[in-house]
């Protein structure tokens, strides 16, 4: 049986910074307030007639391309995690498809929100184990800053999510002690509404309506003690349970890429799992929380910053909306 290996990886981010001063403007918030309760200081949000979450992918798939060495016609297939596609119909895969000029290869859209990206991996990882396909495109790209709720009411949402766009290039490998090594998949549906986003929900008498738009419906609801809560726990279970299925322990990882969500829950974990600063790699100081786009941000960048080698052993584990929860642990 094949293994799947990481060829290239790449990231695009929208033009333009708003930090938490300029947050404060619009909502009554404050930067010591953020950075206390996030970590975040600035993130990115997109330009509209410029960005979509179309064009960032493609900018950041071209990256990957070009660090994979090889072109996009040797791409047999193409797995987006979003959850904010730039049309309601179709999803966003096809539109990447389009834009790359690769017509007639199959397209996969994932919508497991924060936990898109390793929802999508895995599912890649299984088609080149299989051997149907090769090469494939793994993307998480989202625009969120579109529909936050900027008041006073949504700020504790508002100051967190932001835009961008992560790629890889996942290959067939024969190579025994190399790539991904398992992917493990959770949920529990009981905790749906805790993160959610109502509208536009199919089964309303009128699925967009004026009474619906005054409700707030169609912004995003967060418990974020609830979250919190579940996520710190589900985070060390999910990063433990790919160690105990590969016979490793937590002094083997080379590096933790966490989702993005809040810094105090990637410091709660770094603490829990007793490593070092330079084991887990943070961005969300920088770009906030970028959803199914922050695990291949950050991977993106650690491997710029040369933190990330051949050989090493990477941890890859997110939490989200759902509630789902995911890992991956590869060698690079």
């Amino acid at each position: 049986m094949k293994k799947s290996k990481i060829l290239g990886v790449g990231h695009s981010v929208p033009d333009r910074i708003v930090t938490n001063s300029e947050l404060s403007q619009m909502m009554d918030t404050n930067d010591e307030w953020i950075v206390e309760r996030t970590g975040i200081e600035q993130r990115r949000w997109f330009t509209p007639g410029i960005d979509t979450v179309t064009s960032l992918s493609k900018k950041a798939s071209i990256i990957a391309l070009e660090r994979a060495g090889i072109q996009a016609s040797e791409i047999d297939f193409i797995v987006f995690a979003t959850i904010t596609p730039d049309y309601y119909i179709p999803g966003n895969g096809v539109l990447l498809q389009r834009e790359l000029g690769i017509p007639g290869i199959g397209a996969l859209d994932i919508r497991n929100a924060c936990s898109g990206f390793i929802y999508a991996l895995s599912v890649a990882d299984q088609f080149i184990k299989t051997g149907m396909y090769q090469k494939i495109l793994v993307v998480g790209a989202e625009i969120q800053s579109s529909g936050l709720d900027k008041s006073d009411e949504g700020r504790s949402s508002a100051v967190i999510f932001a835009d961008g766009a992560g790629a890889l290039v996942l290959g067939a490998t024969d190579q025994e002690n190399s790539g991904i090594l398992s992917t493990h998949l959770h949920a529990d549906g009981n905790f749906a509404e805790e993160l959610y986003c109502k509208d536009p929900g199919s089964s309303r008498e009128d699925r967009f309506s004026q009474d619906l738009f005054d409700s707030g419906s169609f912004f995003l609801k967060m418990n974020g003690n609830v979250v919190f809560k579940h996520a710190i726990v589900r985070f060390i279970e999910v990063i433990n349970e790919a160690l105990e299925f590969n016979n490793l322990k937590k002094e083997d990882i080379d590096l933790l890429v966490p989702h993005q969500a809040n810094l105090r829950i990637s410091q709660y974990i770094q603490q829990k799992l007793d490593f070092t600063d330079d084991k887990v790699f943070n961005n969300i100081m920088h770009f906030g929380n970028t959803t199914g786009g922050t695990i291949p941000i950050a991977l993106s960048e650690a491997w710029e910053q040369g933190k990330i080698k051949e050989g090493d052993l990477i941890c890859l584990a997110a939490f989200g909306s759902g509630f789902t929860w995911a890992s991956a642990l590869l060698k690079w």
